[in-house]
């Protein structure tokens, strides 16, 4: 059976604060014409210039996956990457009046919603996916990550992580179809230990980080002060210590969502490639670098 490619029916705006810009913009999706892809349009910049998603444009991978074109940048892409990866989405124009999209609740799910709501429109064109025939790994030693994709009948990733954390245990994650993708990956939130927050926002980091969307685990006794130090910079109150060293009582939506957030962050970096993926992959400690990484790899190898 030829699978079509897919478009959105109307145009739908999502608005928020980016996470590491603390950039207040608005992000609308557009439908696009068939071989189009995914494309972002920063309207804020003189001659409204175009940015397109694929990994020959990645340009940094600090704590999100950044991608340029002629000097124009968008920031932490993956998130809106892995949100039209999930619905079936080929081609999309994405309008963005600012440098860094909304991070909103940290995941996905939001922007599936949107998506969901314009309505998904198959078009008159075939769906175009990059098979894999050989076996490909990534590794950097250093960190200790390996990234590996070979072929199969249809696209799943295994991600295993592992912080050496006595909060944040061993954790695995399975997607076995992307028909799982919405329900079970795209509400997985990004997550940071305590103790980055103050390196994070040494390094002009996490501008518009709050408590609603990131999860915040806390390895070691903090104290009193250092609470209150983070209250005053995420404009709070008072925070506190919960459960399971979790920052302010947040519920986990699964118990292994940390795991689940890194293999949505797979799916979006994946799509830089440009087109969905037949193959098996299988990730221990995957971080946007790697991942990154591991798709220029992809391409190399497999010669698109």
């Amino acid at each position: 059976m030829v699978e079509k490619q897919h478009t959105i029916k109307q145009s739908v705006s999502i608005s928020g604060t980016g996470l590491h810009t603390g950039q207040h913009g608005t992000l609308t999706f557009h439908p696009a014409e068939v071989n189009h892809g995914i494309k972002f349009r920063r309207i804020d910049v003189e001659g409204q210039p175009i940015v397109e998603a694929k990994v020959a444009n990645v340009v940094d991978t600090s704590r999100g996956t950044t991608i340029a074109q002629n000097g124009v940048k968008v920031y932490t892409v993956e998130h809106i990457m892995a949100s039209l990866r999930g619905s079936g989405i080929d081609n999309v124009l994405i309008d963005l009046n600012c440098e860094e999209p909304p991070i909103l609740d940290g995941s996905a799910k939001i922007m599936m919603n949107a998506l969901k709501e314009a309505g998904v429109v198959e078009q008159d064109a075939e769906r175009k996916y990059l098979k894999i025939n050989k076996k490909i790994t990534y590794t950097h030693p250093k960190v200790g990550c390996e990234l590996t994709i070979e072929p199969a009948d249809k696209f799943s990733i295994d991600v295993k992580v592992d912080y050496k954390s006595g909060v944040l245990n061993v954790q695995e994650a399975h997607l076995h179809d992307m028909s799982e993708f919405e329900e079970n990956f795209a509400p997985c939130r990004t997550f940071v230990f305590f103790q980055e927050l103050e390196m994070l926002l040494k390094h002009n980091l996490i501008k518009g980080g709050d408590l609603s969307n990131a999860i915040v685990f806390i390895e070691k006794q903090v104290s009193e002060a250092d609470l209150k130090r983070v209250a005053k910079l995420f404009n709070k109150e008072s925070v506190a210590v919960h459960e399971g060293g979790i920052l302010n009582n947040v519920t986990l939506y699964f118990e292994n969502e940390p795991a689940r957030h890194k293999l949505l962050d797979i799916v979006g970096d994946l799509s830089l490639l440009g087109m969905p993926v037949q193959g098996k992959v299988t990730a221990y400690k995957p971080g946007h670098f790697a991942n990154t990484e591991f798709v220029k790899m992809i391409v190399k190898e497999m010669g698109i």
